[in-house]
């Protein structure tokens, strides 16, 4: 029920996610920009920013990243972070909530933005996630109350990537 709009600066993730919109039969309006550029008509109750990773989360099903990505890709993926989460950030009304999510385990990429974004005085605090809002699986929930999952979780099904995603909201 809610009014979305998704922002991609690549019309081939664009194109995907109409297909994948029109398959689901669902909608949504789609902008093709640089958030870190890009301004809406007002600010948003509700923010979610699936950054750009080096995806180290899902190594388990794509055992190649370990050869293919290295310091640098990391330094160059949290640089690139910090900029979309600092304008996703001003995106956000007072009140609201901005969501950060990533599909790496590099502590560079998850938490350390986090805490560079609150550390550099944004009007954000933490909202802790709960573990009844993933399915009662306290171990998921680090002790800032970030979502933090591993590959081993869930084994017994063959597991699960890894993926980091913490919730903040706006204070002023």
């Amino acid at each position: 029920g809610a009014a979305v709009t998704a922002v991609d600066r690549s019309p081939a993730r664009l194109a995907r996610l109409r297909e994948n919109l029109t398959r689901l039969k669902l909608s949504a309006t789609t902008v093709e920009a640089d958030v870190s550029a890009w301004q809406p008509s007002q600010p948003a109750k509700f923010v979610l920013l699936d950054a750009p990773c080096t995806a180290t989360g899902t190594l388990r099903r794509h055992p190649d990243i370990a050869y293919l990505k290295n310091r640098d890709d990391i330094a160059g993926a949290a640089a690139a972070q910090q900029r979309l989460l600092a304008s996703a950030a001003a995106l956000v009304a007072p009140g609201g909530t901005l969501i950060y999510a990533v599909c790496s385990l590099q502590p560079e990429e998850g938490p350390a933005q986090i805490a560079a974004l609150l550390d550099s005085g944004a009007p954000f605090e933490r909202r802790p996630i709960e573990a009844a809002e993933v399915g009662g699986m306290a171990e998921l929930i680090g002790d800032r109350g970030d979502l933090m999952t591993l590959p081993c979780h869930m084994a017994d099904l063959g597991g699960m990537d890894g993926f980091y995603a913490a919730r903040l909201v706006r204070l002023s």
